[in-house]
């Protein structure tokens, strides 16, 4: 009998064995720390040739390059988290940066770039083109640019900002893991003493940055000492301060359109049309192809005998009228984009308007698409140092400002330009076939609230319409005409039509019908001029503009002359 037992007892002594085995395994499995180390490759997401780019303390989806131990970030890298004013002319193989005072040119692929000072010599490569993307040295950002860069072994730690962080030390030697956990990878041993950043503070695990930028998570009970450290700023770069030059008081332009040399003689009779004006600009030039030319209808008689009534003179450049005049294909961004015919253009502008005496530029480029728009606001940089080195004012005409036309960029204008003049009208325009009014108050407010928020407002000039529309209705066709201010009362007195008040857009309304079709009018009149220069001196803003001399009335000018004055 004791023989059949002892087996039975030892079998099931190996079972308690077993199942004690078996569960301490479980138990050691479940509480002891994993050793796996991280793959690191994986963990920043780069392959041979690429660094991962963590941006203060996260890391972002962009990556870097490394090119014979120099770090280079893509241009659009460059433009959405460093410095924006980076251009690349990829047709040249040219980049360009443009500061108050200078602009900047280097080569693809060369160790060089010249500035007004001449050429200067680098270490590295300044950029070089990789299929459609250019990539730029950091370093040579850093030229223009307060940022800090240093180059770990898959990764590079970027700094633009700086301010206060909170620390703390290892107690004991530890891992910094993927995740908060236990069982995580390891991304990093940890020495006792080591000090890290305290990015996230949890209930047990913290989110932390070591100090070669690693970010990972420690055990808090592993922990000790936290404090806080003041963060140094990198102040390297001295950007060049942007001056500008501006009336003594506010500006008041009348817009006087010349569609010939002939137009210049009427000269004297716009000029004691436009009671208060001291800003004149004459519609001279306009591109005439795709090279950058213009016509000129500029007159050196006409600029000394607008000085004689007290007047300065701003040449205006424009886009349009010339291709308007006489159908010839006139393409902006062939013009833009190209550096040699864009610099020349610039260049031709200044010297035009110095010759010619001068004192302002006005620039008036309309109907730019999207695809234009870097390119025109590269010229506008470039124009603006030139017109700073020349003693020109630069004023830049604009639409009233949404989304859809934001590539403008208002906020570059801001700086570069000495005004930004706001065309606050053609709220519903000629041949829209949507009636409405020109330029209702709700329109033009808003339009400056959104500019102001971008430009001061003292360089902010709102230019008013000196017309109106007068539409027809008539089945599904809507046709419209303008007129002007100084007709509209007569017009409305032979069709014996009596306007009234509207106080959603503060412009006297009428509607009336005539056999089948339906007329509408928004009027403006020295009762709306009055309401909206009242909204603009509310604002602040640096002047006022009109469109256009020819079309107002001696009252609604006393107005336009007393706003000077508010």
């Amino acid at each position: 009998m004791k023989k059949k037992i002892v087996p039975v007892i030892v079998a099931l002594l190996l079972i308690v064995v077993v199942v004690i085995v078996g569960f301490g395994g479980m138990i050691w499995e479940k509480y002891s720390y994993g050793r796996e180390p991280a793959d690191l490759d994986e963990y920043f997401g780069v392959t041979e040739g690429e660094l991962a780019i963590i941006l203060q303390d996260e890391m972002i989806e962009e990556k870097a390059a490394l090119r014979d131990g120099m770090v280079y970030f893509d241009l659009d890298t460059i433009h959405k988290y460093l410095n924006e004013g980076f251009y690349a002319d990829m047709g040249e193989q040219r980049l360009i940066y443009a500061t108050a005072t200078d602009i900047i040119n280097t080569q693809f692929g060369t160790g060089e770039y010249s500035d007004r000072e001449g050429g200067h010599a680098l270490e590295y490569v300044s950029c070089y083109a990789e299929g459609e993307k250019l990539y730029v040295a950091a370093e040579f950002v850093k030229k223009f640019t307060n940022y800090s860069c240093d180059l770990y072994d898959r990764h590079v730690q970027l700094y633009t900002q700086w301010g206060e962080r909170q620390t703390m030390e290892a107690a004991k030697d530890t891992q910094v893991r993927v995740l908060g956990g236990i069982k995580s990878p390891i991304l990093r041993e940890l020495k006792k003493g080591e000090t890290v950043e305290l990015l996230e503070e949890m209930e047990t695990w913290s989110k932390i940055k070591t100090s070669d930028s690693i970010i990972g998570y420690v055990e808090n009970k592993r922990m000790t000492n936290p404090a806080k450290e003041a963060e140094i700023p990198v102040t390297d770069y001295v950007a060049e301060e942007y001056t500008s030059k501006s009336l003594e008081g506010k500006v008041s332009l009348g817009f006087h359109a010349i569609g010939g040399e002939g137009g210049n003689a009427t000269l004297g009779e716009m000029a004691a049309e436009g009671k208060g004006i001291n800003v004149i600009a004459p519609t001279w030039f306009s591109l005439t192809d795709n090279e950058g030319n213009f016509r000129s209808f500029a007159s050196p008689q006409y600029v000394a005998e607008a000085h004689g009534y007290g007047l300065q003179v701003w040449g205006v450049w424009d886009n349009f009228n010339y291709k308007n005049e006489t159908g010839a294909e006139v393409s902006s961004y062939e013009v833009l984009s190209s550096t040699t015919k864009r610099q020349q253009l610039v260049r031709n502008i200044v010297d035009t308007s110095a010759g010619l005496g001068l004192e302002g530029v006005n620039i008036d480029f309309e109907g730019l698409t999207e695809e234009c728009g870097p390119h025109y606001v590269q010229f506008l940089r470039e124009l603006s140092v030139l017109c700073r080195s020349s003693g020109l004012i630069l004023s830049v005409d604009n639409y009233v400002p949404f989304h859809f036309n934001n590539y403008y960029r208002l906020d570059i204008q801001g700086v570069v330009a000495d005004y930004v003049i706001i065309m606050g009208y053609d709220e519903h325009w000629h041949g829209s076939g949507d009636p409405g009014s020109v330029a209702s108050i709700e329109y033009v407010s808003n339009g400056l609230d959104r500019t102001i928020e971008q430009v001061p407002s003292h360089k902010v000039v709102n230019a008013l319409p000196f017309y109106t529309i007068l539409w027809k209705t008539e089945g599904t066709e809507v046709t419209d005409q303008y007129i002007t201010l100084n007709n509209v009362q007569d017009y409305l007195q032979r069709m014996n039509i009596q306007p009234e008040w509207d106080e959603t857009t503060c412009q006297n309304y009428a509607e009336w019908e005539s056999g089948a079709a339906k007329f509408q009018i928004w009027v403006e009149d020295i009762e709306s001029i009055n309401v909206k220069l009242n909204v603009m001196n509310v604002k602040n803003l640096g002047g006022v503009a009109v469109w256009r001399l020819g079309y107002g009335t001696p009252e609604v000018w006393e107005l336009v002359a007393s706003y000077l004055n508010r």
